[in-house]
């Protein structure tokens, strides 16, 4: 039943993402880190927003402040200034990440200091790594990650996702398994279950200003069926106004096209298939060796 109600969001979600929206799409082999399927923009540097919190949960949980799927329970305030009735309420762990409750983000990040919350960025070698916040504002440990100087692309987030996937900075095992707990899951088709994070907001114009008719979208996290896992990230640029959310359309349509994708790509492609040729490649990930790459459909 839920992959009929999957099939009818991906068609509202084809609707939302008309020609004038670019999308990233990459696939990856979560054991290699081998990436079996990209196309789009997926070079382009833009802010993680709510994707965000996969390495802040890491990071929380690592450090102790998160204690398990339903500790701490914050209060809301309403100097915390939330939107949206979901919360303006008591949140713990597991609402955060399902709810992705923006306060409670800034809360854990405060607790965390801003040493500590630059030496993890550092560590996960995420994007660009800069936590400095809104030039002159002094708010990068509260804001960094929501449209202001931290960025990553779409390359980036599956260099980091494998190397989350596979266990590869010192953290503490509890820090990976409360993580991977909390993060909201989507049943697909063909027996697939997603394990993702949305994060939506917009992009910047060329005068470093916030474009507020055009949105940007993530969807990223690893797919799971029997023994195989795989890897996923897909971002939505838009080129127009549109209304709804742009980390909603990327989920949608990614949990719609995922089965798809990876049955047309069942094995790691021969140099003669279609691939796009990233200008460097992020640490950690691998490539099939062959030809030059292509743009591939």
């Amino acid at each position: 039943m839920r992959h009929i109600v999957y099939g009818y969001i991906f068609a509202w979600s084809l609707l939302a993402m008309p020609a004038w929206a670019a999308t990233c799409t990459i696939l990856a082999d979560g054991e290699t880190g081998t990436i079996f399927f990209q196309d789009g923009p997926c070079e382009q540097r833009i802010s993680p927003a709510s994707s965000f919190k996969i390495p802040l949960a890491l990071m929380g949980f690592d450090a102790g402040i998160l204690r398990d799927q339903h500790s701490p329970v914050w209060p809301y305030r309403p100097e915390y200034e939330a939107v949206m009735d979901s919360h303006k309420t008591d949140i713990d762990p597991t609402a955060w990440l399902r709810d992705s409750v923006v306060w409670y983000s800034q809360k854990l990040t405060t607790q965390l200091g801003e040493k500590d919350f630059a030496r993890y960025v550092e560590m996960f070698d995420y994007g660009n790594k800069d936590v400095s916040g809104d030039l002159g504002l002094n708010n990068g440990l509260t804001h960094a990650w929501l449209l202001s100087s931290l960025s990553i692309s779409a390359e980036e987030q599956i260099a980091f996702l494998h190397k989350v996937l596979n266990r590869r900075f010192p953290l503490k095992a509890r820090a990976y398994e409360m993580t991977a707990s909390i993060i909201p899951t989507y049943a697909m088709a063909d027996g697939w279950i997603a394990h993702g994070k949305s994060g939506s907001g917009w992009q910047r114009g060329r005068d470093g200003r916030i474009d507020l008719e055009r949105k940007q979208g993530w969807f990223v996290g690893w797919a799971t069926k029997g023994t195989r896992t795989v890897l996923f990230t897909r971002l939505i640029l838009d080129e127009a106004k549109i209304e709804s959310y742009g980390g909603v359309r990327a989920r949608d349509s990614l949990l719609q096209d995922f089965p798809g994708l990876v049955l047309k790509n069942k094995s790691i492609p021969s140099p003669e298939r279609a691939w796009i040729k990233p200008k460097s490649y992020p640490q950690g990930l691998t490539r099939p060796s062959g030809g030059p790459a292509k743009a591939g459909r």
